[in-house]
């Protein structure tokens, strides 16, 4: 069943992508992404503002990780306390490698709903009094909605995991 869903998306994110279009780099949408992706990921991952993340996530998230597997949004949230935010000493951090976003609308009978946004992260460990180490590249796709105003993650997929000499 998972490979029917992770097929489905890649059959639809192709065909988004063909029909519709990245959209150009300096547009609203892309703008709008770029920023929102910036604040998600600091505030929610790098500071570990549980409520904020809580706030912009789907109810049915679905996050599909290379090496850690299928998580719900109940699994999510137990390993982001338990492997992202659990220790002081050394934090996981996310940044994201700018010149590598991409953006697809998402439209329904010609209203924008989503969005798909592709790119390439960048991890590192942050120590305090010490410079971040750069411990790994990945990619990843995420499949933004719109709620009441609000920019939802609803569905994740973080890949191709390296070493950040590799990539």
């Amino acid at each position: 069943m998972t490979r029917e869903i992770i097929n489905t998306f890649l059959l639809l994110l192709i065909t988004a992508s063909t029909t519709v279009g990245q959209n150009d780099k300096k547009s609203p949408l892309f703008l709008e992404l770029k920023q929102q992706d910036s604040l998600f990921f600091e505030r929610s991952f790098n500071q570990c503002d549980i409520a904020y993340l809580e706030s912009r996530m789907a109810q049915d998230l679905k996050f599909y990780h290379d090496q850690s597997g299928f998580q719900d949004r109940t699994k999510f949230f137990e390993n982001i306390k338990q492997y992202i935010c659990a220790s002081s000493t050394k934090k996981p951090i996310r940044k994201v490698d700018a010149n590598s976003l991409e953006v697809f609308p998402l439209y329904n009978n010609g209203k924008l709903y989503g969005a798909i946004q592709m790119g390439i992260h960048l991890f590192y460990i942050r120590e305090q009094g010490k410079t971040d180490v750069h411990s790994s590249t990945a990619k990843f796709t995420h499949v933004w909605l719109m709620e009441d105003g609000i920019w939802k993650l609803s569905e994740v997929l973080s890949y191709d995991h390296r070493e950040p000499a590799t990539h």
